[in-house]
């Protein structure tokens, strides 16, 4: 299934050591612990002010508003929407040269890493095996594109079972490639 996705795009002598993809559904992540309650009361201000402006204010101010409450909305569940619907199609593949990332449309994007120049390689395990491997520095909790994992700068193989095994098979391979 990933190993199709790639075999078209795979370099003379290269083959697949592995593929997967992420985890599915709901997505937590460290900065949610934040992030949850600013939109909560982001929300909550946004409406106690359309209750006070619909007394007083005009039609162009409610209409203000009600995009602040769209935005407010937007982070407090449907970013998760969003980075599930691109989570589901998102595949990786490890191969004897290269990490593979690949994103799907409408939000396309192809990323390759040389295993002979790879960045700072961080592992992120949970007890039951799951993991998200992160490939560089991890970008700001704030920025618009870390909201959702799936859009974040930072190359990363997101969620993935047996994370353990998959970090080891990279690093042993990126060092067979050294030598």
């Amino acid at each position: 299934m990933a190993d199709d996705l790639f075999t078209s795009r795979l370099l003379s002598g290269e083959r697949i050591l592995w593929s997967g993809k992420p985890g599915q559904g709901l997505l937590l992540t460290a900065q949610d612990i934040y992030a949850i309650p600013f939109s909560l009361l982001w929300c909550g201000i946004v409406i106690v002010g359309m209750i006070g402006a619909s007394r007083t204010a005009g039609f162009d101010s409610l209409l203000v508003l009600a995009l602040f409450l769209c935005f407010g909305l937007y982070m407090l569940g449907g970013r998760f929407l969003v980075d599930a619907w691109i989570r589901r199609d998102l595949r990786y593949a490890v191969t004897n040269k290269r990490i593979l990332i690949a994103r799907p449309a409408p939000f396309s994007r192809f990323t390759a890493l040389s295993l002979e120049q790879l960045p700072e390689v961080d592992l992120q395990e949970r007890a039951n095996g799951r993991g998200t491997i992160r490939f560089g520095q991890q970008a700001p909790a704030w920025g618009y594109r870390s909201m959702s994992p799936a859009f974040g700068p930072t190359p990363q193989l997101l969620a993935i079972d047996d994370a353990r095994r998959v970090f080891d098979l990279i690093q042993r391979t990126a060092r067979k490639d050294k030598q």
